[in-house]
């Protein structure tokens, strides 16, 4: 599990960057990786970016540079494991566009990562726009590579009014919230009835306070809790019905047979609804599900549940698929564009560096370039680290080929949203299928409904 936060950068970019790099707390620099930039000159090469997009029309920005830390669980990732992880994070959520540095420090209990990256990109020299959901979408790309590299989240269900701190407290049993869960399974159990109920739970050590809501406040805790805030099944009405056995109603999937006819047996349900004496609203609910989910077999020639399957998988397929060639065509982009930088930084700053190699008065000559020097020197040992003693390829074709990889990417992109709404789609034509031909009408209501209220 790893937990993101995000801090915008005004000033003092250097300082920021020293910090992260600390060798005692980067393995001596083993944990440490760049894009676009060299760690030792990143804040140079950011201050160039930004005067190549002022000069090319954009208006000077205040937060010169953003800084996220991406914490994990203790004990739960090697730092290795945790450096590879940012990597992921940072071109993921970049897009192979901004210079970064990103550190992984291992002083304290816990791994984490810095990453520092440009306000401005080196591609179309636009400034980075943040916007009001950035952390929420940054969790989501953490918390989904955390998963894909075998670590824990914080699960859905908890997401809403639990924080990390607490998230971690429940697992280490000091949370409040989770000792009162525990204290309410453990007593719905053996209570005769919902007010032998509430004398456990004082007799627990628990003081209660009824009202709107029941809630609880253990001894030593400062604030009282409402028991609804754990969760649905800690409700005043939940914890009665778990008291008298009862147990909430769940949507229950149908195994149907394979060769089952879809048409026939759909129209056949839908005589059934419309002959039963449901409300009014809710018959024309189901008629109308059932209709859209008619035209849709019908229009795809899905006549055979087999058929419907194999649309299924299709489907998926080929969204999978398109995640695939994405993943490449972003690869490929994340190499291209460094190259075009450094190669056009080279190429405009070699005749500074010429110069300087025929001044006379070098320490002079330098003092008034430094910034030009700096960033050649940059460009000539990436490049060098990049290429080795290969030829570099030419700027224009590098730059035919990020045309044509940007043109690929945005089709991809188009393509993939195409296919997750009919994902989307098929799998609500399935799951109506599912439920029309499950043996209780009374399922088939319950069922429209909540898909009606999604």
């Amino acid at each position: 599990m790893a937990v993101t936060k995000i801090k915008a950068i005004r000033g003092t970019l250097s300082k920021a960057i020293a910090y992260i790099l600390n060798p005692e707390k980067t393995d001596e620099k083993l944990l440490v990786s760049s894009y676009g930039c060299a760690s030792e000159t990143a804040a140079r090469e950011f201050e160039w970016t930004r005067k190549i997009a002022e000069q090319k029309g954009m208006n000077p920005v205040r937060i010169i540079a953003r800084h996220v830390i991406q914490s994990f669980e203790i004990g739960e990732v090697t730092p290795e494991l945790a450096h590879e992880i940012g990597k992921q994070f940072a071109d993921e959520i970049l897009g192979g566009k901004y210079e970064y540095v990103l550190t992984t420090h291992i002083d304290k209990d816990h791994v984490h990562n810095h990453l520092i990256f440009n306000a401005v990109d080196f591609v179309d020299y636009h400034a980075y726009k943040s916007y009001k959901r950035i952390y929420y979408d940054m969790r989501e790309v953490s918390d989904r590579l955390c998963k894909e590299n075998g670590l824990s989240v914080i699960p859905p269900s908890q997401n809403k009014g639990m924080g990390y701190k607490e998230y971690t407290e429940a697992k280490r049993g000091t949370s409040w919230k989770q000792k009162l869960k525990q204290t309410i399974d453990r007593l719905v159990i053996t209570a005769k009835d919902y007010d032998d109920f509430l004398r456990l739970m004082q007799e627990a050590g628990y003081e209660i306070k009824t009202g709107k809501y029941i809630s609880f406040r253990a001894e030593g805790q400062e604030r009282f809790t409402r028991s609804k805030t754990i969760g649905e099944n800690y409700t005043e009405e939940r914890i009665k019905e778990r008291i008298a056995g009862r147990t909430p109603r769940r949507s229950q999937r149908q195994t149907t047979p394979k060769g089952i006819s879809l048409i026939g047996d759909i129209q056949e349900r839908i005589r059934l609804i419309d002959s039963k004496g449901y409300e009014y609203k809710a018959k024309l609910t189901i008629l109308k599900e059932a209709a859209r989910t008619l035209n849709y077999l019908t229009e795809n020639n899905l006549l055979q549940y087999a058929d419907l399957e194999k649309k299924v998988e299709d489907v998926h397929g080929s969204y999978d698929r398109t995640g695939k060639e994405l993943k490449v065509v972003e690869a490929r982009l994340r190499e291209v564009q460094p190259l075009i930088k450094n190669i056009s930084n080279y190429q405009q700053l070699k005749p500074v560096y010429d110069a300087f190699q025929k001044a006379k008065d070098k320490p002079g000559f330098k003092a008034r370039h430094e910034a030009e020097l700096v960033i050649f020197e940059a460009a000539r040992s990436t490049l060098l680290a990049m290429q080795g003693d290969e030829k570099l390829p030419s700027l224009k074709t590098l730059q035919a080929e990020q045309q044509r990889l940007l043109e690929e990417q945005q089709r991809l992109y188009d393509e993939r949203a195409k296919l997750k709404k009919e994902v989307k789609q098929i799998e609500t034509i399935k799951s109506n299928v599912d439920t029309f031909l499950a043996p209780s009408v009374d399922h088939d209501r319950d069922h429209l409904r909540s898909t009606q209220r999604e």
